[in-house]
């Protein structure tokens, strides 16, 4: 079983900003494959359900985005998982809006929903798939926490389509065939 989880902060605050691109791209897949996603006990909302033959955990951590590792881990733990079946979505201010970066395994970067990940698995040996928000020139933090501005929001739910897409070639075909496609 694959586990997907997709980055994100909980709260009508942050609802469709930049910085829940995770949490959106998962809406998507839960809505294409008719996964429902409730509450758990891991502190998340997650779902089971299939995705092109392939038994998946759809999840969203509501434990605010620094602490991701906290309900990523203890799912995987649960139920036993290693992380050769986690798959993690989440925003990057690194990469220019619009564009997807698919890898096997990395570094957290400047996310600090990574560093908690990889606090908790001790490993970066995981699929991850990135998704560009653009970084602006000043107010970091206005921008990440910021909603997509009206003339970008067409482009920005295309994105977690996108991200949505990639995930599914992930599971099907493996990382090289996502990045092969989606890498650009």
């Amino acid at each position: 079983m694959f586990f997907v989880f997709g980055l994100g902060n909980p709260g009508l605050k942050y609802k469709n900003t930049r910085h829940n691109a995770g949490w959106l791209a998962i809406d998507v897949l839960a809505k294409r494959h008719g996964i429902k996603l409730k509450k758990t006990k891991f502190d998340a909302m997650a779902g089971q359900g299939m995705i092109e033959g392939e038994k998946v955990m759809l999840a969203k951590p509501t434990t605010y985005m620094n602490n991701s590792g906290y309900a990523v881990d203890g799912m995987l733990d649960y139920y036993n998982v290693g992380l050769e079946n986690l798959i993690v979505l989440y925003d990057d201010i690194d990469i220019p809006f619009g564009t997807l970066r698919i890898r096997d395994k990395g570094s957290a970067g400047t996310h600090n929903g990574m560093r908690s990940i990889l606090s908790y698995t001790k490993s970066g040996d995981f699929a991850r798939i990135r998704i560009g928000i653009g970084k602006p020139q000043q107010n970091l933090v206005g921008h990440v926490l910021g909603k997509f501005e009206k003339e970008k929001r067409d482009d920005a739910q295309a994105l977690f389509e996108r991200a949505a897409d990639a995930c599914e070639r992930v599971i099907t075909d493996g990382v090289c065939a996502a990045q092969a496609e989606f890498n650009k």
